[in-house]
């Protein structure tokens, strides 16, 4: 991995493998808090207005436990072609092994096409919590907050 100057200090190490010859996923800026990841093809793939595709990456990771990996959207390819990440954020789970993939989907008016190498998403790896249920008899046995049950877009606008 290549090492940015001033970078912050890295608190995960994750074993990785890649059937890819790009480099390994990067942080753009000492501050980013994703990488980016480039599509591995053999061919150019066109996406045509409202078509999606599972762009391959050629990574594989072995996050630790208590960790996942989350693909999101590159902002750039989002307002300029409006080309992002389906199913943002995609997890990868600590448990998976597969080829990290990226769902695109062409929500643009043109015809985008993805070439090798190119940079199609972000990576943030996160460390998460799990939960135990505690199942309360009704709603009223939540404890009371100001906002209650105010829901979308209760606050208005402005």
């Amino acid at each position: 991995m290549s090492e940015l100057k001033d970078a912050p200090t890295w608190t995960v190490e994750v074993p990785v493998a890649t059937t890819s010859h790009h480099e390994l996923p990067t942080y753009a800026t000492p501050e980013s808090a994703g990488l980016d990841l480039r599509a591995k093809l053999d061919a150019p793939k066109v996406l045509q207005p409202g078509e999606r595709a599972l762009i391959p990456t050629g990574l594989h990771l072995a996050l630790p436990a208590g960790f996942e990996a989350q693909v999101r959207p590159r902002s750039g390819l989002a307002f300029k072609h409006g080309v992002t990440v389906l199913n943002s954020p995609g997890t990868i789970d600590a448990d998976y092994r597969g080829d990290v993939g990226v769902i695109l989907i062409n929500h643009g008016q043109v015809p985008f096409t993805v070439e090798d190498g190119e940079r199609v998403a972000q990576l943030v790896v996160a460390r998460y919590e799990r939960v135990r249920w505690n199942l309360v008899e009704d709603v009223e046995g939540l404890t009371e907050t100001t906002r209650g049950t105010g829901g979308f877009g209760h606050t208005g606008t402005h």
